[in-house]
């Protein structure tokens, strides 16, 4: 028995332990386990990380069927820190539902392990139609979480996000079936470069995209995000931001890598696309009203930034790809700290509209200081992530030293300005101006809910200390990635079988 045997242990283990949660009635049972899943998949996603960097692509097929034939699972290091960073993530944002009595309602934290299920699932599988089960694992409790607490406007928006969601998961499962249908496979690595250069396959497979693209939240199917996220708890947003769109992110750049071939024919598709989603994320939360719909569109503003680093792989796919995945651990960090300082005051306050707060500066110093140091990252300001995730996308787009450069260049500096104008904003109208009168002199944030922004501000600041560290660790990831003969060796085996064969494919373009 070797160690690929714990893959699908990522997946069960917080599948069984949402069941323990659901039947346990005690409060404290809840809050362990919505801690400690979490962090034992984190602590397993670093285990992964460094045991891959030795031993390359662990791969796990259930049953120890042959290659391509069965339900496979497999982790490099790409998977790993993507599986690090969105656990993390979860950890933190449930310690906050924990601190503001979300863990009361009974079905709060196995309706989360769950989705912490999916997301493990989604990272770790190698097949597309087992990816969207895995998306369905992950909507089928964030449809619970999204409505959990019944308000009329929480429920008006549950609806969206269901049929939303439903909408872009029938495209996906039906892309998947036309796959199957011109292929005979959906295993990824046996469609290694079947779309590049192949008519139907490219088809099937832009189906396939076009649905993942709409769970990230990329223009023009990006409206339902800033509709649905604000209208859900902090502590949700906060899990929603961290993982839905990131693991869309990730299969989007390993359907782009090993299935694609990185065909460059679609660069400049890709860039025109992720221009305007830019420009939309960047200058749309202006007119918005409160803190986190403000924050909804700097998650659509940052999904671009990531997914415009797949025109420039032609070029210097391993620096370009690197700069998006840098950017991806950034602004998940950055985006959860954001959420989760606006979740405090709401949980204080009792709001978070603009309108209604002001003058928190010299009431909340430290909220203050905290959403202030989000705010600098995500703008791309020292000393935190968001220098080091602009700089590299900037620099990776520079490399190509064509139109595309400037372009590019140009885009994200406008889009960056326009992220400044949202966030300040913000700042103008909650922590400058009067003190407010309404509000009892001696109520403040208490700390308790204000530590999990500060612990992921904390992170972001050591990875902009640690920014050499950090990009390493994103090329070697990346490397992993693009390391495409080892990944189909690995999930396929030595005796594979059902496999298309590729160059038949291609030749009927």
């Amino acid at each position: 028995m070797g160690p690929d045997v714990l893959l699908p242990i990522f997946v069960a283990f917080p599948l069984i332990m949402s069941a323990v949660a659901a039947l346990a009635k005690n409060k404290i049972v809840h809050d362990v386990l919505a801690l400690l899943i979490p962090a034992i998949n984190l602590a397993g996603g670093i285990w992964l990380y460094n045991y891959t960097a030795e031993t390359g692509p662990l791969t796990h097929v259930i049953g120890l069927y042959q290659g391509g034939t069965g339900i496979s699972f497999m982790a490099d290091q790409f998977a790993a820190i993507m599986l690090i960073t969105t656990m993390l993530v979860a950890l933190v944002s449930n310690w906050f539902a924990i601190v503001s009595g979300e863990t009361r309602a009974r079905f709060y934290t196995s309706l989360s392990l769950v989705l912490i299920t999916g997301v493990s699932g989604a990272l770790l599988t190698a097949d597309l139609f087992n990816f969207f089960v895995m998306i369905e694992v992950m909507l089928l409790p964030s449809y619970g979480l999204i409505a959990m607490t019944g308000t009329r406007h929480r429920l008006a928006s549950a609806r969206t996000f269901v049929l939303v969601n439903l909408a872009a998961s029938t495209l996906l499962v039906l892309g998947v079936g036309y796959v199957y249908g011109v292929t005979g496979a959906v295993n990824i690595a046996s469609l290694a470069g079947a779309a590049a250069g192949n008519g139907p396959v490219t088809v099937a497979m832009g189906i396939v995209m076009i649905a993942i693209a709409a769970k990230a939240g990329v223009f023009p199917l990006h409206t339902w995000l800033p509709r649905t996220y604000p209208s859900t708890s902090a502590a949700v947003m906060g899990l929603f931001s961290g993982l839905h769109t990131k693991v869309a992110v990730y299969m989007l750049f390993r359907i782009y890598v090993v299935i694609f071939d990185l065909d460059a024919r679609w660069n400049w598709f890709i860039i025109v696309i992720m221009i305007i989603s830019m420009m939309v994320g960047a200058f749309a939360g202006l007119a918005e009203n409160s803190i986190r719909r403000v924050l909804a569109y700097q998650m659509v503003n940052g999904m671009p930034f990531i997914l415009i680093m797949l025109a420039f792989t032609n070029d210097e796919p391993r620096y370009a790809l690197a700069a998006g995945l840098m950017y991806t651990l950034h602004h998940m960090i950055t985006v959860g700290s954001l959420v989760l300082t606006s979740g405090a005051i709401e949980e204080t306050y009792g709001t978070g509209t603009l309108s209604k707060l002001s003058g928190l500066m010299r009431r909340e110093p430290w909220t203050a200081a905290i959403f202030a140091a989000g705010a600098f990252s995500v703008v791309g300001l020292p000393p935190f992530s968001g220098l080091w995730g602009k700089l590299t996308i900037v620099f990776a787009a520079a490399r190509a030293g064509d139109e595309r450069s400037w372009i590019v260049i140009a885009a994200i500096i406008v889009a960056s300005f326009g992220a400044l104008l949202a966030m300040m904003r913000v700042w103008r109208e909650v922590f400058w101006g009067r003190p407010m009168q309404r509000f009892p002199e001696g109520l403040h944030i208490r700390g308790t809910l204000i530590a999990p922004a500060t612990a992921l501000m904390a992170v972001s600041l050591a990875m902009f200390i640690g920014g050499g560290w950090v990009w390493e660790a994103s090329l070697n990831s990346v490397d992993s990635l693009l390391d495409v003969d080892s990944y189909v060796s690995s999930v396929l085996g030595d005796d594979p079988i059902g496999i298309p064969d590729v160059a038949t494919l291609q030749g009927g373009n």
